[in-house]
C-alpha cells in the first residue's frame, strides 16, 4: 500500500478512442482519484464504458489521450514489458469467465503468477496459494482441476489467483455475473474483507446495484463520461 498519503490509482483526463472508419470513443475525457484501501464499484447502462475504463486502469490496453498514475508512477509512455511487469507486481484481475487453466490444479493455477513474479521462493509459493485457498473455503479442493468445481468454487480461486502477488488494486470486471446471489454475495464479503483487512484496494465494475450500494464510493458512467461519483 502507497505511505506517501498520494492517490494510489489517479487518471488525468483519460480518453480511449477506437481508431476505425467511423472512429468509436469508448472513454471520454475521465478524470479521477482513487485513495488506497477503497472499494470502489463502477456502474453504468451497457455500452457506458464500465469495462473500457477498468482495462485501461489495468494497463491492458492504452489511452489515446491521458494519464494513468499508478502509486506515483505515470505509466501511459511506458513499454510494453514495463506495463507487463506493472500489472504482475501491482495489479490484480478477477473476470466475469474465472479464466482458469483447465489442465492445472487450482493450486497450481494460483502459484502461476507468483511463480512470474519470482518474489518467494518456491517452497514458500506453494503455502501461500495454499493459505489463500484455505482462507477461501477450498482446502479441501487443492489437488482438483476446475472442472470438479462449482461456478462459485472457481470464481474463488480466480480471486485467490489475483491476490496471490499482494496487489496493490485488484480489478474486478463483473466478478458476479454469471454467479447466483449467495455466491454473488460471498465474491463481495471476500472483497470487502480484502479492502477492510489487508487495505487492499479494489475496483469492480458490477450491473448488481445491490452489490454496488454495498461499495465505498460509486463512479456511474454514461456514454463514457462520468455521469455520477468522482
Amino acid at each position: 500500500m502507497s505511505g506517501s498519503g498520494r492517490p494510489l490509482l489517479e487518471v488525468k483526463n483519460l480518453t480511449r478512442v477506437l481508431p476505425l472508419e467511423v472512429p468509436v470513443t469508448l472513454v471520454k475525457d475521465v478524470s479521477l482519484s482513487i485513495d488506497p484501501g477503497q472499494f470502489i464499484s463502477i456502474t453504468g447502462p451497457s455500452g457506458s464504458g464500465k469495462s473500457s475504463l477498468l482495462y485501461l486502469l489495468g494497463l491492458l490496453d492504452r489511452p489515446t489521450e491521458g494519464e494513468i498514475i499508478i502509486d506515483g508512477l505515470e505509466t501511459s509512455k511506458l513499454s510494453g514489458r514495463k506495463l507487463s511487469s506493472i500489472r504482475l507486481g501491482r495489479l490484480g484481475f478477477v473476470f466475469q469467465f474465472h479464466f482458469l487453466l483447465a489442465e492445472f490444479t487450482i493450486l497450481d493455477n494460483v502459484m502461476i503468477p507468483m511463480r512470474k513474479l519470482g518474489k518467494w521462493p518456491e517452497n514458500e509459493q506453494e503455502g501461500r496459494a495454499v493459505s489463500l485457498l484455505k482462507d477461501l473455503g477450498l482446502g479441501d479442493h487443492l489437488h482438483k482441476v476446475p472442472s470438479q468445481l462449482s461456478g462459485g468454487q472457481r470464481q474463488r480461486v480466480a480471486i485467490a489467483r489475483a491476490v496471490s502477488n499482494e496487489p496493490l488494486v485488484i480489478l474486478a470486471d463483473e466478478p458476479t455475473g454469471n454467479l447466483d446471489t449467495k455466491n454473488s454475495k460471498i465474491v463481495h464479503d471476500i472483497f470487502r474483507d480484502l479492502v477492510d483487512k489487508k487495505k487492499t484496494t479494489v475496483v469492480m465494475v458490477t450491473h448488481d446495484l445491490d452489490l454496488a450500494s454495498k461499495t465505498d464510493r460509486r463512479i456511474h458512467l454514461v456514454d463514457g463520461k462520468i455521469a455520477s461519483g468522482n
